[in-house]
């Protein structure tokens, strides 16, 4: 795939369920976090805050959706997230479950207030 301009370029490189899905995570974000900037940064969907530092990030890949926070957010959810394969600070959400809509915003949540709060950068 190309490397998009904007995350509706990216969105448009992927083919249903990965679309619908990546676009259901682009909803979860943009609710959760307003005031953050949409951008592409290493070739994925990413919210910035006003201070210039990611808040979380997403990429599409083909069987799953990647969402990817500081090891610390993805941690004080560990115990929420065992139904899903996770990483460092990622969890891998398969296009044929649903999404946990909930969790995600919560994350959002605490991933702004531990930046905001406790000065938590990007890894």
């Amino acid at each position: 795939m190309p490397k998009p301009s904007d995350v509706d370029e990216y969105l448009a490189g992927f083919a249903q369920p990965a679309r619908s899905r990546l676009e259901e995570i682009r909803a979860i974000c943009r609710a959760a976090a307003p005031a953050a900037e949409e951008r592409i940064k290493w070739n994925q969907p990413t919210y910035v805050h006003a201070s210039g530092v990611i808040l979380v990030m997403f990429s599409g890949h083909k069987a799953h959706a990647n969402v990817v926070f500081t090891p610390s957010t993805r941690e004080t959810f560990a115990e929420e997230l065992t139904a899903f394969r996770t990483g460092k600070g990622s969890v891998a959400l398969p296009y044929d479950q649903p999404v946990p809509t909930d969790v995600l915003r919560r994350m959002i949540h605490h991933r702004i207030r531990e930046h905001e709060d406790d000065g938590v950068l990007w890894m």
